[in-house]
This record gives C-alpha cells, sequence and structure tokens, in this order.
C-alpha cells in the first residue's frame, strides 16, 4: 500500500497552481497548530481541509495538526476517487461527502472533549451561552456503529448539514463534531464556540444549581 502511495505521489499532477497550494497549505498549518494549541484533539487527532475547486486539500492520515509540514498536506479530487486516497486522512469519505452536499469551503474535523462528553447525554445540544444562542442555537448529534472512516457516518452527516436550517456542524456521537464553513478559518471557529457552549453546559450539571436566566 505505502509503495502504491508513493508511485502515486509521483505521477499525480494536481491542477492546483504553485501559488495557491502553498497560501492553502500556510492556512492549514496556522490553523492546524490554533486546534492543538486550543485542546481540541490529542497529538495525531482531528483533520482538516480546504476545497478549492473541484480538488480538496486534505491533511495526511496519521500527521500532527500542531506541526504539519507542507508534505501532510494531501491533494485530491472532490469526487474521487484516486491514486493519493491511501495518503489522505481516513476521515477523507466524510470530508467529500460534506463538500458533496453542501457549498462548503472547509471542513475541520476534532476531538473535542467537551463536546464528546455531552454528545454521549444528548441526542441535540442547545447552548446556553449568548455566542452560541446566536449563532448555533441548536447542534445535533448523529449516531454510527462505526466511527472512524465511515460510510454510514459519511452520509449521516451529509444529510444532516445539508438540511435547510442545519447548523453548520454536527457531532458523531462519542467522535466530535465536524464543522463546515466558507473558509477555514470560519469551520474552526464552530468548533471552538461549541466546545466554549458545552464547557458550560457540562459546568453547569456538575453543579446541580438552576442558572439566572439573563434575556429577562
Amino acid at each position: 500500500m505505502l509503495s502504491q502511495c508513493l508511485r502515486a505521489r509521483q505521477i499525480l499532477v494536481s491542477k492546483m497552481n504553485e501559488q495557491t497550494l502553498k497560501e492553502t497549505t500556510q492556512l492549514m498549518q496556522m490553523v492546524g497548530r490554533d486546534i492543538f494549541l486550543a485542546h481540541l484533539i490529542s497529538s495525531h487527532g482531528g483533520n482538516i481541509s480546504v476545497r478549492v475547486g473541484d480538488e480538496l486539500c486534505i491533511t495526511r492520515t496519521g500527521s500532527m495538526l500542531g506541526r504539519l509540514s507542507d508534505t501532510d498536506i494531501v491533494v485530491v479530487p472532490v469526487e474521487g476517487p484516486s491514486e493519493r486516497d491511501c495518503e489522505a486522512s481516513s476521515e477523507l469519505i466524510v470530508h467529500r461527502a460534506l463538500y458533496q452536499a453542501t457549498n462548503a469551503g472547509a471542513v475541520v474535523h476534532t476531538h473535542s472533549p467537551q463536546t464528546i462528553f455531552r454528545s454521549m447525554l444528548e441526542d441535540s445540544i442547545e447552548p446556553i451561552d449568548s455566542e452560541a444562542r446566536l449563532f448555533i442555537p441548536r447542534v445535533n448529534v448523529v449516531q454510527s456503529k462505526k466511527t472512524v472512516g465511515s460510510a454510514e457516518a459519511a452520509q449521516l452527516l451529509a444529510a444532516e448539514l445539508s438540511r435547510e436550517d442545519a447548523a453548520p456542524l454536527a457531532v458523531l456521537r462519542g467522535h466530535g463534531p465536524f464543522s463546515t464553513g466558507a473558509t477555514l478559518l470560519e469551520a474552526y471557529r464552530w468548533v471552538s464556540v461549541l466546545e466554549c457552549s458545552c464547557e458550560q453546559l457540562n459546568m453547569r450539571d456538575m453543579m446541580g444549581k438552576p442558572l439566572k436566566d439573563y434575556l429577562g
């Protein structure tokens, strides 16, 4: 399998120009580092991608988002499959499904601990803080028998995020949020907002006391 990937790297020619690839890579390195520093993943967890025309740049399987090198960015077609799929994140199947089902320009998947914990308590997450209430007042949780690189998960998430009234992200129970955005920074923003909200919800439950409603 590895030798096949190495050969594919040599023979596959991307349509993406060198400058676009360079700028996209730099952006992914910056956001990947932010995701790691925000404690939304473990050392080798999570994956991110950016759509450029009919191709997408996605992090390599086994890569560290906090330390992405230029060779950790793999270019594959949105429609797929391609000879370089074996190099890409195991969640490529989900990223492709989301691009095909929505107008997303980027996808972020993290293993946000507070969000994952909340997903094992609820079928939907309804924030109590004002920022999340404004932008993502309800985030649904989906469940798949297989959580990693799952065709079932890809189908469920694509169906959820393509709904007309859907939030820009959904949570795969026990595995974490998949977020879409017009840009990579926007997709990252939603997982960050949701994680803060889930932390507040979990703190509320731990305190066991009613909260004062600030909306009047």
